[in-house]
C-alpha cells in the first residue's frame, strides 16, 4: 500500500468512528434545505480584523476562506455536511478521477458590485485578472522556471515540482436567459462596502436583483461567479471549497477586493495572484499549512493540507526561501526527508513570492473537478460551455461603446471606446455637432464645438453579422462660460430642467430638486427629499462652466453659499461636501467638508421644510488660483444615511479683495466662535451678522505677521467661514475679524 493510500484508508477509519455520532445530529436536525441563504442568517462570522492573518504592509486579512468555514462548523448540520462531502471528494482522489491529459474550461463570470468609486473597476483590469488567472493555471508564468532548486522540474531529486492544472477559464458570453453579454457585469450599490463578513450574501442579493445584464440567479453549477467588491468585511478574498451546504447556488463562488484582482488599475503585481489563491480554495485546496487562516502558528505541524507532495509548514508572509518550519515532523507525518524546506513559493501560501501547484495539489483540483459535490463537475462539461457562450463559437451580438466623458465644455475632446461583444472587426460611428462627424476607428476622438446635446451612433460588425447602437442625448456640450459677479438665487426657473445643474443620485431614489417651498431670498431654492430615502445615498449636482480667468492676485474669489438643514434623530451624521474642478470636469478636488453636528444640531421628526432663520451662509475662500481658469464648475454632494431634508440657496462667486470688499462701519455680530480649537488642518470661524456686510478675516501669529487675510460678503444671519490652517507650523496664534477700527480677535491653536 503506498502512502497516499494508507493516508486516505487512515481518514476512513476516523470518520467511521464519528458516523453514527453524525447520523444522529443529522436526525435531529433533519436538514431538507441547504443553500447559501442559510449562511446569511448566521451570526457566527467574525467582524473584526485578525493581525495574524495580515501579510506585512496590508491593511486586510489575505483570505478568510478557512475562517468563514471554521465559523460555520459550529454548525452542526453543516459540520455533517462537510465531512460527507470530503469523504466522496477523498474516495474520488483515491479512484484517480480527475486524470491528467483532458484541459477542463471553466465559464466565468466577474459581477462588479460598485458605488460609482474606484471600485468599479476597467473591463482591462478584469481582462488582465483573467489572463494572471489562465497563466498560472496552466504553469505559463515564467517566474514558475526560478522556484528554489528543491522544488524545480529540472533536479531528479526534486520533492514536488511546479505543475500545470491543466484547467483555462473563458469569459462566458451568454446569461442565464440566453441574452448576449461580454463576461462582466456591473452592479451599482452601498453594498459594495460591508464591515461584516456575513453580509457577503447580501452583496450577491444585490447583484440578483440590480446588476445591468440579467435580474436574476447565476447557477454555481455553469458558472463561476467572481463578486469584485469595494469591501468584503475586511478580507483581500475567500470563497468555499465544495460542498452540499451551499450546493450549486449563486453563492457557491469566489468574493474579491477590487484592489486585487489583476495587476493593474486600482490593482498592482503584488496584490494581483490573490485570485489564484481564492480559485485553489474554490477547486478544495487548504493552505500549505492546513485548514486554518493564522499563518505562523507552531501548532500547524501537526496539521496536515490533504496534499502528501506539500511539505509540511506553519506557513510564511515573506519570502525565506531558506524556512524549514516543521522540521523533523516532515519525517514523521510526510513522504518528505527530515530537512526539506518549506514550499514557500506555493500559490497556497501567503509569501510574496508564489508561483507554483505542486502535482498532489493538481489532483486534488482536478478531483473536486469531477465531483458532483458542489456541482463543479458540471461546469466544464459540452451542454454547459454551450449554453454559457463558452464554447469558443462567439459572434457579434451587440455593439456597445462607452467615452471618457459625456459633459463637456466647448471646444472639448471627446474619446471612445468600442465595447462591442465578441469579435468586432469593423466600425462606423456617427458624431452629430462633432468634428470629425463620421468615423471608421475603432476607438477616435472627437472635438465638440457646439453647446447642446447630442446623440452617437456606433454600427459594428464581425464581418457577416452587423448590429447598431444608438445612444439619444448621450453627450452634452455646456453653455459659454458665465461671468463673474455670480449670484445664483433660483428664482427665474421655473422647472428642475430648466436650472441647468447635471444631477446625480447614487440610489436612484430622490434627487436634488427645485423646489418652490423654501427659499431663503425669495420662494426656491435646491431641495434634497432627503426625509424619504432609505440607506446610504450619495446625491450631487453639478454647475455649468463659470470664467474665472479674471480673478488677479491679490484680489482672490470667495465662493459663497446658504444651507439649511435638519436632522431626523441626534444620531444621524451627514456630510454636505463641495468640489471645484479646473478642467470642466475631467478630476475633482475635495474643498469643503460640513459633517455631524457642525452641519446642524437640530432635529425634527417629520419631513422639514426651513424658516428664513434657518439658513447658514459659508464662506469658502480656499478657490486658489490653478482655479481661476475660463471652465470653472463646482459640485455639491450631499452623503445622507437617514436624515432630513437639505436646502441650498444663494450660490455667490466674487472678487474678495480690499479694492472689492471695504470692511467699515461694521455692525456687531454675534455669537463669534473658532472650532475645532486646537486644530490640525482647518479652522472654522462661526458668527451671527445682524444684517449683510463685508469684512476682513486676518491668520496673525504671535509675532503680529498677518500671515493671510480674506474677504468676505457676510449674510444676514449665520456666517461659517473656513479658513486653511494646514501650512502653520504647531502653536498659539490669533484671529482678528472686522476693520481698522471694529474688530474682535481670538486665539486658536494649531497642533
Amino acid at each position: 500500500m503506498d502512502f497516499k493510500t494508507f493516508l486516505y484508508f487512515n481518514r476512513l477509519k476516523d470518520y467511521s468512528k464519528t458516523k453514527k455520532t453524525m447520523k444522529k445530529i443529522m436526525d435531529i436536525f433533519r436538514v431538507t434545505t441547504l443553500g447559501i441563504t442559510l449562511i446569511a442568517s448566521s451570526s457566527l462570522f467574525s467582524q473584526t480584523l485578525d493581525p495574524t492573518n495580515m501579510r506585512p504592509g496590508e491593511s486586510v486579512e489575505y483570505c478568510r476562506t478557512h475562517t468563514h468555514h471554521a465559523e460555520l462548523m459550529n454548525n452542526p448540520a453543516y459540520a455533517v455536511q462537510y465531512q460527507l462531502d470530503q469523504q466522496l471528494l477523498a474516495n474520488a482522489e483515491i479512484a484517480n478521477e480527475g486524470s491528467r491529459g483532458v484541459i477542463y474550461t471553466i465559464p466565468v463570470v466577474f459581477h462588479i458590485l460598485h458605488n460609482g468609486g474606484p471600485e468599479n473597476i476597467s473591463d482591462e483590469q478584469i481582462l488582465d485578472a483573467l489572463a494572471i488567472l489562465n497563466r498560472d493555471y496552466r504553469l505559463q508564468n515564467t517566474d514558475a522556471n526560478n522556484v528554489h532548486l528543491d522544488f524545480r522540474a529540472s533536479n531528479p531529486n526534486a520533492y514536488s515540482v511546479p505543475t500545470d492544472v491543466e484547467v483555462e477559464f473563458v469569459l462566458a458570453t451568454k446569461a442565464p436567459n440566453g441574452a448576449c453579454f461580454n463576461g462582466i457585469t456591473r452592479t451599482q450599490s452601498p453594498l459594495s462596502f460591508v464591515t461584516a463578513s456575513n453580509q457577503g450574501t447580501n452583496q450577491v442579493q444585490a447583484i440578483v436583483n440590480g446588476n445591468n445584464v440579467f435580474n436574476g440567479q447565476w447557477a454555481g453549477n455553469r458558472y463561476l461567479n467572481i463578486f469584485v467588491c469595494g469591501g468584503i468585511g475586511g478580507a483581500a478574498g475567500y470563497t468555499y471549497t465544495p460542498n452540499g451546504w451551499i450546493g450549486t447556488g449563486m453563492g457557491n463562488g469566489i468574493w474579491i477586493l477590487h484592489s486585487y484582482t489583476g495587476s493593474i488599475g486600482t490593482s498592482n503585481p503584488t496584490s494581483g495572484r490573490a485570485l489564484t489563491h481564492e480559485v485553489g480554495h474554490w477547486l478544495n485546496l487548504q493552505h500549505t499549512w492546513g485548514p486554518n487562516n493564522n499563518p505562523g502558528n507552531a501548532s500547524s505541524c501537526s496539521d496536515d493540507d490533504g496534499v502528501t507532495d506539500t511539505p509540511r509548514c506553519i506557513g510564511l508572509t515573506s519570502c525565506n526561501l531558506n524556512a524549514n518550519t516543521c522540521n523533523d515532523l516532515n519525517g514523521a507525518n510526510n513522504i518528505f526527508p527530515v530537512d526539506v524546506r518549506d514550499n514557500t513559493e506555493n500559490y497556497m501560501d501567503y509569501s510574496y513570492c508564489s508561483k507554483m501547484f505542486t502535482a498532489g495539489q493538481v489532483q486534488r483540483m482536478r478531483t473536486a473537478l469531477n465531483s458532483t459535490v458542489g456541482g463543479r463537475n458540471n461546469l466544464w462539461k459540452l451542454a454547459n460551455l454551450t449554453l454559457t457562450g463558452a464554447d469558443g463559437n462567439t459572434y457579434l451580438c451587440k455593439a456597445n461603446f462607452t467615452s471618457n466623458a459625456t459633459s463637456v465644455c466647448i471646444g472639448s475632446e471627446v474619446s471612445f471606446e468600442d465595447l462591442s461583444y465578441n469579435n468586432a472587426s469593423g466600425w462606423t460611428w456617427s458624431f452629430p455637432g462633432g468634428v470629425p462627424a463620421t468615423s471608421t476607428a475603432q476607438n477616435p476622438t472627437v472635438i465638440y464645438n457646439t453647446p447642446g446635446t447630442f446623440a452617437v451612433t456606433l454600427t459594428a460588425t464581425d464581418g457577416s453579422v452587423s448590429d447598431e447602437e444608438i445612444k439619444t442625448a448621450y453627450i452634452t456640450v455646456l453653455p459659454e462660460s458665465a461671468t463673474l459677479p455670480l449670484i445664483e438665487d433660483f428664482e427665474s426657473y421655473a422647472t428642475t430642467n430648466d436650472v441647468g445643474y447635471q444631477i446625480f443620485s447614487s440610489a436612484n431614489n430622490a434627487t436634488w430638486e427645485l423646489t418652490n417651498t423654501a427659499g431663503h431670498t425669495g420662494t426656491q431654492s435646491m431641495k434634497l427629499n432627503n426625509f424619504a430615502q432609505t440607506g446610504t445615498n450619495t446625491d450631487e449636482f453639478t454647475s455649468e462652466p463659470i470664467d474665472l480667468s479674471s480673478i488677479s492676485s491679490p484680489s482672490g474669489v470667495t465662493l459663497s453659499f446658504r444651507y439649511a438643514y435638519r436632522k431626523k434623530t441626534t444620531a444621524n451624521s451627514e456630510t454636505l461636501k463641495v468640489f471645484i474642478t479646473n478642467d470642466c470636469g475631467e478630476t475633482w478636488v475635495q474643498r469643503r467638508t460640513i459633517s455631524g453636528t457642525t452641519l446642524s444640531s437640530l432635529t425634527s421628526s417629520s419631513a422639514w421644510t426651513p424658516t428664513p432663520s434657518d439658513w447658514t451662509t459659508v464662506h469658502m475662500t480656499n478657490v486658489t488660483s490653478s482655479y481661476w481658469v475660463e471652465n470653472f464648475r463646482y459640485k455639491f454632494a450631499f452623503d445622507g444615511s437617514g436624515g432630513n431634508n437639505i436646502y441650498i440657496d444663494n450660490i455667490n462667486i466674487y472678487k474678495g479683495g480690499p479694492s472689492e470688499l471695504s470692511a467699515d462701519n461694521l455692525s456687531d455680530f454675534q455669537d463669534l466662535t473658532l472650532f475645532p480649537n486646537p486644530t490640525e488642518g482647518e479652522l472654522n470661524v462661526s458668527f451671527d451678522s445682524p444684517k449683510a456686510q463685508k469684512m476682513e478675516i486676518q491668520l496673525i501669529d504671535m509675532t503680529g505677521k498677518v500671515l493671510q487675510t480674506q474677504y468676505v460678503q457676510a449674510a444676514a444671519g449665520g456666517n461659517l467661514v473656513m479658513l486653511s490652517t494646514t501650512d502653520f507650523a504647531p502653536g498659539l496664534y490669533m484671529m482678528r475679524i472686522g476693520s481698522e477700527s471694529n474688530a474682535n480677535v481670538m486665539q486658536f491653536v494649531v497642533k
